[in-house]
């Protein structure tokens, strides 16, 4: 018995659709995948063989002689076709769950760490306390500065309690992310990795 008639007899014996593959590996690979579908073509083209198209996937059901066996494949057939719509749904559903999962993996990887945060903010607490303290003994001293100086000056004190807020505002934000699933209040998480607020240091962030 050739291919072709191998093909044709599980069809018929079976009596319900398959895909190419479905036949390839349901018959233990008896008959080689490109011939197996080789042999559907041919079957196809000569009527034998009905084929249903699902999106990029192909069936092939045997011609039905009977009209009771005829419905009963095309209600097989729409059950498959409601299947398909549902798994598409899904499938979808999950695409967009992974990317969302992707997003928030980038976004974590991109915001500092706990220990990178703290870091970060008590250097810039001393820097901006350091410039402070400069602007202070300057605006006492009598000796005259001049605009442009001032300016600048003032522009880089502006320009580090910008970037201090900024790094604070991270900070704090992973402070609260941590706090989510930590068991006490926020005052004994800070005491316990470390962290010194500008209240708790007497700083205030206004010029």
């Amino acid at each position: 018995m050739g291919p072709t008639e191998i093909i044709l007899k599980y069809l018929r014996d079976q009596n319900r659709p398959y895909s190419a593959n479905d036949i390839f590996m349901n018959l233990h690979k008896e008959v080689g995948k490109t011939s197996v579908q080789k042999c559907l073509d041919q079957l196809v083209e000569q009527g034998a063989v009905i084929e249903k198209v699902y999106g990029k996937q192909k069936v092939y059901v045997i011609k039905q002689e009977d009209t009771n066996n005829e419905s009963d494949l095309k209600q097989e057939l729409k059950n498959l076709d409601s299947k398909l719509v549902d798994i598409s749904g899904k499938l979808a559903t999950a695409e967009q769950e992974l990317k969302n999962c992707e997003l928030q993996l980038r976004e974590l990887q991109s915001t500092p760490t706990t220990v990178e945060a703290k870091t970060q903010l008590t250097s810039l607490e001393d820097r901006v306390q350091k410039l402070k303290d400069k602007l202070e003994d300057l605006s006492k001293n009598t000796v005259k500065v001049s605009v442009e100086e001032r300016e600048n000056i003032q522009k880089n004190c502006e320009n580090n309690l910008k970037f201090w807020r900024k790094r604070k505002r991270l900070c704090l934000d992973i402070v609260d992310s941590i706090l989510e699933g930590y068991p006490k209040d926020k005052k004994t998480l800070l005491g316990e990795v470390g962290i010194e607020t500008d209240e708790d240091a007497g700083v205030s962030m206004t010029l």
